[in-house]
């Protein structure tokens, strides 16, 4: 019973974040050459934008037998003040349909660099049922939270390249294509 309210508490909380944040709001931001927040100054429409995501490929850190492919496609709204929203459809470690439903922010020019950025998320994932239910932390009903650490380079305004560190298990490689 307590569980089953917390699913519902957390399912709404996360529904509740990506709408808000996907609905832009005034910002004190502006863009610089690599579509990164930089400076003050009033934000308009175009410092928001969307991102599609693929994922082709994730090796994972140990392998088993048991593993399949990974892959991922998903949809990211991100604010002039790089926080963002999105979700993702993905095939898990063991051929599972799941889902992420995530709030994160973006750090762009890390280490000086403009095109070098960071990313932290998390949210709600659903997927590892069954035999697998053990193999995420907090699992209820296919139900756990998510989060993730990336590393990533925009290559322009557009596409960018982004390093997933999945837990334990795997590293994701990401494409992006910011839509402007």
């Amino acid at each position: 019973m307590m569980i089953s309210i917390f699913q519902r508490v957390c399912t709404r909380s996360a529904l509740g974040a990506l709408l808000t944040i996907g609905s832009g709001g005034t910002m004190a931001q502006s863009t610089g050459s690599y579509g990164v927040a930089t400076g003050s100054g009033a934000a308009n429409a175009a410092d928001h934008h969307w991102r599609a995501v693929v994922a082709p490929y994730a090796p994972h850190i140990r392998p088993s037998n048991e593993h399949s492919d990974v892959w991922a496609i998903g949809l990211e709204r991100q604010r002039a003040d790089n926080w963002l929203a999105g979700g993702s459809f993905f095939s898990n470690s063991f051929g599972q349909p799941s889902a992420y439903l995530f709030v994160g922010k973006r750090f762009p020019s890390l280490m000086g660099h403009p095109q070098l950025f960071g990313q932290l998320s998390g949210g709600l994932m659903y997927g590892y049922r069954g035999k697998y239910q053990d193999k995420v932390p907090f699992n209820y009903n296919g139900f756990s939270p998510g989060a993730l650490a990336s590393i990533g380079w925009q290559f322009n305004r557009q596409v960018s390249l982004t390093v997933h560190a999945v837990g334990d298990a795997a590293v994701m490689f990401q494409f992006g294509w910011d839509f402007r």
